[in-house]
């Protein structure tokens, strides 16, 4: 059994002024500190990336660390869709409407190769990515990836929201964006 304690993550402060008993940065900068360390999983698991997933919940690995420790099952409180596995054409509308439910911001993580490309299964049934009906933000491959993978994975989706300004989803290139996917 592994003894080791586990790092502990902590935040740096965004850039600003310091003072005696002060700190001022950009309203910006610390929306973006609280997104990212604060994001709310929903994750959409249909085959083996799902076990990845539930390894990557456990105690070894604590995605907890990362602000993610509340798994949401109801798009309407979730701002990361983790899509993960086998996604059948079928399924498509159903994972779109998952998407279109959740608030803004939002962000999506492709986790493995068959959510990513369709992996091994180039059938009929089979969604060759799920890029095809919702933007992805980041792909996390392997087959399945391990645990340390969609760790990495989360990290990225951090720094997108530490990042990204809070007029990016406003703007006219974002719009257009969704509507290349046909999404209001």
């Amino acid at each position: 059994m592994d003894t080791r304690v586990p790092e502990i993550k902590t935040v740096d402060a965004p850039d600003g002024l310091e003072g005696a008993g002060f700190f001022a940065t950009s309203m910006e900068k610390v929306v973006g500190m609280a997104r990212a360390n604060s994001l709310w999983p929903l994750p959409f698991a249909t085959s083996c990336c799902g076990i990845e997933f539930m390894a990557t919940m456990g105690s070894r690995y604590d995605i907890s660390r990362f602000g993610s420790e509340r798994p949401s099952f109801s798009p309407r409180q979730a701002d990361l869709l983790m899509v993960m596995g086998t996604i059948a054409k079928k399924m498509a509308p159903i994972v779109k409407q998952v998407y279109e439910q959740m608030a803004e911001p939002r962000w999506v993580l492709a986790m493995g190769a068959c959510a990513s490309s369709g992996g091994i299964f180039d059938t009929y049934s089979v969604l060759q990515g799920i890029d095809r009906i919702i933007p992805v933000d980041v792909y996390v491959p392997g087959c399945p990836p391990r645990p340390e993978q969609v760790i990495d994975g989360l990290m990225r989706i951090q720094d997108l929201a530490r990042n990204e300004s809070i007029r990016r989803r406003n703007s006219p290139e974002y719009q257009a964006l969704l509507a290349s996917y046909n999404i209001k």
